[in-house]
């Protein structure tokens, strides 16, 4: 019998339209279905935008994912649900519906056209560092070789990452 080759993946959910906390909640169950057993979740962060300010605030979070699926079979999943959802891209860093951010899987290193991992701008977005930091402090970037704590701690980043506490009626 061939040993499954379990990876933990770290990705980062965003919306900015429409029902942010129904859309996030879908793309979970999606991701629950489709790429592997969700080990740890983030609380919901609201975020300003990011690249493109003149856009809705986002809600992020971040998941921890056990997966035994390669990194461009994670890619691809992770682009389905993008799309089953909704998700058409118009701008690079515009308002969207869904996104799903890969910022590590395992420990790999990737440099391609279609791939980089670890997420080559994490290390500058506090929407980013704050929720991992919540379920992966003591995580090793692979590249950089210090924690998501101590990348946080030194993030050049001003921007304001507030919890979001989900309404209720």
């Amino acid at each position: 019998m061939q040993k499954l080759n379990l990876q933990t993946t770290y990705l980062l959910l965003g919306s900015n339209l429409g029902n942010r906390v129904e859309m996030l909640e879908n793309a979970i169950q999606l991701i629950a279905n489709k790429i592997g057993l969700i080990a740890k979740r983030s609380k919901f962060y609201e975020t300003a935008p990011w690249g493109v300010e003149n856009q809705p605030n986002y809600l992020n979070l971040a998941l921890a994912v056990e997966t035994t699926l390669s990194s461009k079979e994670l890619l691809l999943q992770a682009q389905m649900i993008e799309e089953m959802l909704g998700r058409v891209r118009i701008e690079k860093w515009g308002a969207r519906l869904i996104d799903i951010d890969i910022i590590f899987h395992g420990n790999q290193i990737i440099d391609e056209p279609s791939l980089t991992l670890p997420h080559p701008l994490m290390q500058d977005r506090n929407f980013v560092l704050v929720p991992l930091e919540e379920i992966a402090a003591d995580f090793i970037h692979p590249v950089f070789q210090k924690s998501i704590q101590v990348l946080y701690n030194v993030c050049p980043d001003i921007g304001e990452v507030k919890p979001y506490l989900i309404p209720t009626e």
